[in-house]
């Protein structure tokens, strides 16, 4: 008896979460339009500071809309802000690859060639929201981070890479009840597998839901007009949790490069010793 109770249960719990994965579809697909232009993927020279003599900083941006600022003016959104905050150490460009929409299955393929080709120094992954709407399985989101980093890594051995993970998408007011309980679970649940991955992988996590979720659930300023995508002010919220994160990667990466040099050069010297 137990073992058909708990059979049904679970049967009742699929059915529940496949209504709401459909009533989310629902919400988000009426979601009003509200003249979103995608920014351009060109790489955008930002100065440093007069004098500064440090060499220029490759910044890519990987992820969804939320890396593309949608909600609010692109200049206040976090791709510009967070280039802007690394300026202040000297020359950035800034290559943003970001497309509204994007799980992560997409920014392996269709975002990360180009940023493997780019070599960048450090790369911002701004994903999840899409996978937490759209039911994404854990497994996938893990391997196709797990790519991500890979590749990155084979094209430049001290990138730094900073994820996100999803924000809180229990605190977004165009999901209606009990939906907007079930997408906080179900963020939780997507975060921890992306968090396994930042420990395994040794990446560094801005926690932006986390530290700014409680906000959002308390001020719905915080979302534009269309009650699902952050508005300026609620990007600002992110802003400081992002820097802290780059900062925080740019440190380990000095590390990293000594240790990549080291690799380099026990590989050089082994071809050495091969061709004798």
């Amino acid at each position: 008896m137990l073992r058909k109770a708990l059979r049904w249960l679970a049967l009742a719990a699929g059915a529940l979460i496949a209504l709401l994965a459909v009533e989310a579809l629902i919400a988000l697909d009426t979601v009003p339009d509200d003249g979103y232009r995608a920014p351009s993927p060109a790489p955008r020279s930002i100065a440093g500071p007069a004098g500064a003599e440090r060499a220029r900083l490759r910044y890519v941006v990987l992820g969804d809309s939320t890396a593309t600022g949608r909600g609010a003016p692109y200049e206040r959104g976090i791709a510009v802000a967070t280039a802007g905050r690394l300026a202040t150490r000297g020359p950035v460009t800034l290559t943003n690859l970001a497309v509204s929409g994007a799980r992560f299955g997409d920014v392996r393929r269709d975002q990360l060639r180009a940023a493997v080709r780019s070599r960048p120094d450090i790369v911002l992954v701004a994903a999840g929201a899409n996978d937490v709407t759209g039911l994404t399985r854990l497994g996938s989101v893990r391997a196709d981070l797990e790519e991500i980093v890979e590749r990155l890594r084979a094209a430049r051995c001290d990138v730094a890479i900073v994820a996100t993970a999803s924000p809180d998408i229990g605190a977004v007011p165009r999901l209606a009840q009990p939906l907007r309980t079930v997408a906080g679970w179900r963020t939780k649940q997507l975060n921890g597998a992306i968090e396994a991955v930042v420990r395994e992988r040794g990446l560094v996590l801005a926690p932006i839901a986390a530290r700014t979720g409680p906000l959002f659930r308390a001020q719905r300023s915080l979302f534009a007009a269309d009650d699902f995508h952050p508005s300026a002010a609620g990007y600002a919220t992110w802003v400081p949790v992002l820097d802290a994160a780059l900062d925080h990667a740019l440190v380990r990466r000095a590390d990293t490069a000594r240790r990549c040099r080291g690799v380099d050069r026990s590989s050089r010297a082994g071809a050495a010793g091969a061709s004798r």
